[in-house]
């Protein structure tokens, strides 16, 4: 896993800012015209760190939609997820990153929900290489009543095995500028995947 995260953030780290900006307009597009975001009743996302696919159009879409925008927060070292509003009023949390501010209620994710999830690398039956907390792989609902997850990440992270242990969580689809890549179904074997 670590030998993984270290060829992919280095792939990362290479990018221009006008490229990063473009992979992630294209991103939006393709991720916002998909019927999994018209069917959803609420979408969760996240706000992007600097060597992530930025994620603000989407954000910024969701808002426009008129749907609810849920977006993470960690709260007694687990993720939650909150309802925001307006982007202005985010704050830093404890990594850095911009997360809903505590008085914004925490909600459950349900299968109608769509959550937008970040990784380092995705694989084609579903795996995800994440930062190495566990954090998204514990935020979610058990398999039977999680909410749809759709990857988001650069083309060249969709690689052919990411390395998974018991507790790691599958998505059903990666997003990237080059298009939507739908895990096989079914995208979740629950009795392998623990959540």
């Amino acid at each position: 896993k670590s030998r993984l995260r270290l060829a992919m953030n280095a792939r990362r780290r290479v990018l221009s800012q006008a490229d990063r900006a473009a992979v992630g307009d294209a991103v939006a597009r393709i991720a916002c015209a998909l019927p999994e975001f018209e069917c959803a009743r609420r979408v969760a996302a996240y706000v992007a760190l600097d060597d992530e696919v930025p994620t603000r159009a989407i954000l910024d879409a969701v808002l426009a939609s008129g749907r609810a925008l849920l977006l993470p927060r960690m709260a007694a070292r687990r993720l939650e997820f909150a309802p925001v509003a307006d982007l202005a009023s985010l704050c830093r949390g404890g990594f850095g990153v911009l997360e809903p501010q505590v008085s914004s209620r925490a909600v459950e994710l349900t299968p109608l929900d769509l959550v937008f999830v970040p990784g380092v690398a995705f694989d084609r039956r579903g795996g995800r290489l994440g930062r190495g907390g566990g954090y998204y792989d514990r935020a979610f609902p058990p398999a039977s009543a999680a909410p749809v997850l759709l990857g988001v990440a650069l083309s060249f992270q969709l690689v052919d095995a990411v390395p998974l242990g018991p507790f790691d969580r599958r998505v059903d689809g990666i997003v990237s500028e080059s298009g939507i890549f739908r895990v096989p179904t079914p995208p979740r074997d629950p009795a392998r995947d623990s959540g």
